[in-house]
């Protein structure tokens, strides 16, 4: 589970970094920029005060407590409804992670490999379940570093050679996205019904505070290492790298902008979206050298989000249910046996939702729904017992109700018809967990206020 805390702090923070990068940020980030602007860049640099936050307050307390599973604390401060609510959501999201990394890369990889999706899923899939097995937490960590490495080179050489294309000449392409403000980080308009700068910090802060806090694919990793100073320096590490690839990624989106709209080449009309570009490029415009490294790099960054997914998940279930529930008095190998079956299981689970999700794509938008409602909470939840806010079980019960039915408005009432137009969500829907997160403080706080009311007469 922390690889006998032998892990180097530059290798878990490349490990952290790559649990932030999936195959999806090959596609979805240089896409968003193609079609857009830079404004993801704010979501990578809103890393920099939550990094800080955790370097000071969090890390030490984790070190401290020598925190493995990081829902236990719930349980410590809240309860062990607040352990299991949020233990329960993260194994349930990792299984939709898992799916949706291992399908979408599949997809992309489909698009240059002559072979049935369902073999590329099978053959991804089974070979990170089997390496995962074998190694544990060291296994995920040190093929992360040469997955991240990989991945790392791929993304620079095709950043190079798309400048070489779009940087030089008496008028160089890159000229019109800098004239149509493509290198914008967004509207400052304070408006939160659309994708403006102050969006972007909301979703931003709150996004890295549940990675980085309470996100067991994280923590897990920072647990890994000898020191207090090697886990912060972990964090530092990751923060920096993601924040770099990040501005690799966005370049891309933007100089793929500038190379096809200066019709240095044509897309086809079947390109109908950002998405769809990059991927096109690389089929068409690489040579066949660079063509394979960004094939592996794509592999890489899914195989890396993957193998951290099976462990960590292996771990919770452990944890927070097994060991916590059913037998409590366990020695090493009936641990090591469950821990092994569990990355089995939770893999094979991962790999058939991939195979599902090839007859049911729609399923994909629902699970990210899904995975927002009932993941939402989770922030805070520990939010409040670093609050050290006491509730009774009812009380927990309640304003995680109260979170789900927020997120859930905000997620579901759109489009409305005209007679219930007024019940409409109109807020970006990427601000939805915050808002939940939001009122399950205050709800709990005000609750909080309450007990401290009652127990005073």
């Amino acid at each position: 589970m922390v690889a006998d805390n032998t892990i180097p702090g530059w290798a878990a923070g490349i490990a952290v970094m790559s649990a932030y990068t999936s195959s999806i940020s090959y596609i979805a980030t240089p896409g968003k920029s193609f079609d857009d602007n830079w404004h993801p860049l704010i979501f990578a640099l809103c890393m920099l005060p939550v990094s800080w936050v955790v370097t000071r307050y969090i890390i030490p307390w984790y070190r401290q407590t020598k925190t493995i599973s990081v829902y236990g604390f719930l349980e410590e401060r809240l309860g062990y409804w607040a352990r299991l609510y949020a233990a329960f959501s993260f194994v349930l999201y990792m299984i939709g992670r898992m799916a949706v990394i291992l399908y979408l890369a599949s997809l992309l990889l489909g698009s240059f490999l002559d072979w049935n999706i369902e073999y590329i899923i099978l053959l991804i899939g089974i070979t990170t379940i089997i390496y995962t097995l074998l190694g544990g937490m060291e296994a995920v960590i040190w093929t992360d570093v040469m997955q991240s490495i990989i991945m790392i080179i791929g993304i620079i050489y095709c950043a190079v050679f798309l400048s070489q294309e779009v940087l030089f000449g008496d008028s160089p392409a890159i000229a019109k996205a800098i004239n149509q403000q493509k290198f914008s980080l967004g509207s400052t308009d304070f408006s939160f019904d659309n994708r403006t700068i102050w969006v972007m910090i909301i979703y931003g802060i709150t996004e890295n505070l549940r990675n980085l806090i309470a996100d067991q694919n994280y923590v897990q990793k920072y647990a890994a290492v000898s020191t207090e100073a090697a886990a912060k320096k972990s964090v530092w590490l990751a923060t920096i790298l993601y924040t770099f690839l990040t501005i690799i990624f966005l370049y891309i989106g933007t100089a793929l902008w500038s190379f096809y709209t200066a019709n240095i080449a044509n897309l086809p009309d079947t390109i109908t979206k950002g998405d769809q570009v990059f991927p096109y490029f690389i089929a068409t415009q690489l040579p066949v050298g660079l063509k394979g490294l960004l094939i592996a790099a794509i592999i890489a960054a899914a195989m890396s989000t993957i193998d951290s997914a099976l462990n960590c998940s292996a771990t919770v279930l452990h944890l927070d249910f097994y060991k916590r529930l059913i037998k409590s008095d366990l020695t090493n190998s009936e641990e090591m046996k469950f821990l092994r079956w569990s990355t089995v299981i939770w893999g094979v689970l991962g790999t058939g939702f991939a195979l599902l999700m090839i007859s049911a794509k729609s399923a994909l938008d629902v699970w990210w729904q899904i995975s927002g409602i009932f993941g939402g909470g989770i922030l805070g939840l520990f939010l409040l017992a670093f609050f050290n806010i006491k509730l009774t079980k009812t009380q927990g019960i309640l304003v995680i109700i109260i979170s789900i039915l927020v997120i859930s408005w905000g997620t579901f009432a759109r489009d409305l018809s005209p007679e219930w137009q007024w019940l409409a969500c109109e807020l970006d829907a990427i601000i939805i967990g915050a808002l939940g997160t939001f009122w399950l403080v205050v709800s709990a706080m005000l609750l909080g206020l309450f007990n401290k009311k009652i127990r005073s007469q």
